[in-house]
Parts: structure tokens; C-alpha cells; sequence
């Protein structure tokens, strides 16, 4: 059975919730996120209120019925959030750069492929679904400097990484995309 992946608008992607839930544990349960059960329903919960956000996108990737892979993205507000990985997104770009890039472009929050539906393209495909139709290319992300396989992803699809990490090599890195009109090295 072939794998399809579609846009979907919220109502479509929480009807989802539990095949959404078992692709999030599996891709977030091990490291370096070391996502909980708890930690798993808890981004159910959130999704329900970021479906809501201006500019939401999502978009399923199905083996018939069941959930293979998801992928969530919205409008990024300005002024810039102050929650989550925020915080040191902005101080590692500073605050212009955080506004001119970030603020207004579309955030790919959530990317997640099962573990039976990978190395098949569906994670390329979830994020061309949800970034596809951005005008001017402004679409950024974040991902832990640790999670070298996700770091590895971006790059090869060429996403850029705008920012690096502390001398710890802990933290976020912000990923901006293939046609963000950015100016590389900074």
C-alpha cells in the first residue's frame, strides 16, 4: 500500500489525535528529545489550541487509514513568542534579525515520520506540503543541536542553519528555508 500525504486543515488533523500521538512518541520518545508518554499527550493538548493560530498548515501522511507521519506549521507572531526554545532563538539572532526573518514567516513546528514509513521520502514530503505555497520562501524551524539525523535532513533538502550552538553543544538550532531571502553567513 502506498504511502499519501495531503494537507489537512485542523479539525482533519485532531480527528487524528491517536495516530498522531503513537508517530510523535515514536520519533520524540528516544534521543536526545527523550519525549514521556505524559510529554506525548501534552503536544495533543497544545495542538488543539495551535490549529487555531493565524496561518495554520498541516498536513498527514496516510498508509490507508492509518498515520504514518504529520507535519504542523503556522504564522509566527510578532512581537516574538517568548515561550519554549524562543528565547534562545532570538538571543542567538539577535532582535532585527529575529524580526526581519522569523516574525511573519512560516514556522514549521512539528515534523514527525513513524518509524515503519522512514527513508521513503515522507518527511521530505510533510514539509514541501506545509512550506510549498509561502510566497517569499520565509520559513524557518528549530531542532536540537543533538538530533544530528534531523540536522543532516535539513541540510541535504537545503535548509540552512542560522544559528549554532553553545560551547555545551546543547540547545536549538534555528533552520531557515531553502528560498528564505536571508543573507547566509551573517
Amino acid at each position: 500500500m502506498t504511502i499519501d500525504v495531503q494537507l489537512v486543515d485542523g479539525a482533519t488533523l485532531l480527528s487524528h489525535a491517536t495516530g498522531i500521538r503513537k508517530v510523535y512518541k515514536e520519533s520524540f520518545g528516544s534521543p536526545p528529545w527523550e519525549e514521556s508518554d505524559d510529554q506525548a499527550a501534552a503536544y495533543l493538548e497544545r495542538l488543539t489550541t495551535d490549529v487555531e493560530r493565524p496561518g495554520f498548515t498541516g498536513a498527514l501522511a496516510l498508509k490507508g487509514a492509518e498515520v504514518v507521519g504529520f507535519a504542523a506549521a503556522w504564522t509566527t507572531p510578532s512581537p516574538f513568542p517568548s515561550g519554549r526554545c524562543y528565547p534562545q532563538a532570538a538571543a542567538a539572532l539577535g532582535a532585527r534579525r529575529t524580526a526581519e526573518w522569523l516574525c511573519a514567516g512560516l514556522e514549521v513546528d512539528e515534523l514527525a515520520v513513524g518509524e515503519a514509513a522512514r527513508r521513503r521520502g515522507v518527511g521530505r514530503t510533510l514539509l514541501a506540503a506545509v512550506t510549498s505555497a509561502v510566497p517569499d520562501g520565509r520559513c524557518w524551524l528549530l531542532t536540537s543541536v543533538r538530533a544530528e539525523s534531523a540536522l543532516r535532513f535539513y541540510r541535504r533538502l537545503g535548509w540552512r542553519q542560522a544559528t549554532h550552538p553553545a560551547p555545551s553543544g546543547r540547545g536549538s538550532a534555528v533552520f531557515l528555508g531553502p528560498g528564505h531571502p536571508a543573507e547566509l553567513p551573517f
